[in-house]
C-alpha cells in the first residue's frame, strides 16, 4: 500500500545518500537533498501530533520527554508515512549504504525516528550525541515564514559557533557521533512549528525500547 502511494521509499533514500555532500569541518557531515518523494514529505508536513508547552523551559529535549513523538509501533500503525519512512530505514539495502557512505558500523542497532515540532522560545545547548548513539541524520520538514534561517547550529568547539545548516523542506543533515560533533539550535525568532525528523541507529544499551521503531528487531545490513 505505501509503496503504490508514495513509491519505492528505500530507493530514493539510498540515492538521496549516495549523492550527499561531505563537508570536512568543523567536522565531517553531509548536507542532503530531495530526502524523501514529494507524496511523502507532503504526508510527514502535515503530521500534527500535540505539541509541547515549553513553559519557558528549553535547552535539551529531554526536559519534554513526556510529550515527544516518535514512529513507534502505535505511530506506524496509524500513520502510513510514519510506517513507509521506517520500513526505508529499517531495510538491509538501506543500512548498507548508510554504513558503506558514512562509516558507521549499524549491525545490530535499532531504529529511532523522533519527530519534532519546535515552537518559539525553543533552543537547544550545544552537545555531541555521543554514546548510545551511532547515527544521526535531522531532516527538515517545514516552510514557514523566516524557517530558512531555522537550520541546525555547528560548532568547532562547545563554545565555538561555526555556521548553520541550510533548512528547507526534504533537506537534511547527516553525521556520525563522535567527541568533536557539537550541535545545537540557538534561540532565536520561530514563527509557527519548526517541524523535522530525528532520525538514529541507537545501540542494544538504549533503555527506551517504546521509542524504537522496531524494538524486537535490530538492524541487519544487506
Amino acid at each position: 500500500m505505501n509503496e503504490a502511494k508514495y513509491g519505492n521509499v528505500g530507493e530514493h533514500v539510498k540515492a538521496a545518500f549516495t549523492n550527499a555532500e561531505s563537508t570536512p569541518t568543523p567536522y565531517r557531515h553531509w548536507l542532503v537533498k530531495e530526502m524523501f518523494p514529494e507524496a511523502l514529505l507532503a504526508d510527514l508536513q502535515s503530521l500534527d501530533f500535540p505539541r509541547p508547552d515549553l513553559g519557558g523551559v528549553s535547552g535539551t529535549r529531554e526536559v519534554h520527554n513526556k510529550s515527544r513523538h516518535y514512529f513507534d509501533q502505535e505511530n506506524k500503525a496509524k500513520y502510513d508515512s510514519c510506517a513507509a519512512v521506517a520500513a526505508a530505514f529499517q531495510s538491509p539495502d538501506v543500512a548498507a549504504v548508510v554504513q558503506n557512505t558514512f562509516g558507521t558500523n549499524i549491525e545490530g542497532s535499532s531504529l529511532r525516528i523522533e519527530y519534532a515540532q519546535d515552537t518559539n522560545g525553543f533552543w537547544l545547548e550545544p552537545h555531541t550525541d555521543i554514546g548510545v548513539k551511532l547515527f544521526t541524520l535531522l531532516i527538515y520538514l517545514s516552510d514557514g515564514p523566516g524557517h530558512e534561517k531555522l537550520g541546525t547550529d555547528i560548532y568547532a568547539s562547545k563554545e565555538e559557533h561555526f555556521g548553520r545548516s541550510p533548512f528547507g523542506p526534504n533537506l537534511a543533515m547527516i553525521f556520525v557521533p563522535a567527541n568533536n560533533t557539537w550541535h545545537g539550535f540557538e534561540q532565536r525568532p520561530i514563527e509557527g512549528v519548526r517541524k523535522s525528523l530525528i532520525v538514529n541507529y541507537v545501540t542494544p544499551e538504549w533503555r527506551a525500547r517504546e521509542q524504537l521503531a522496531f524494538p524486537e528487531d535490530p538492524i541487519t545490513v544487506a
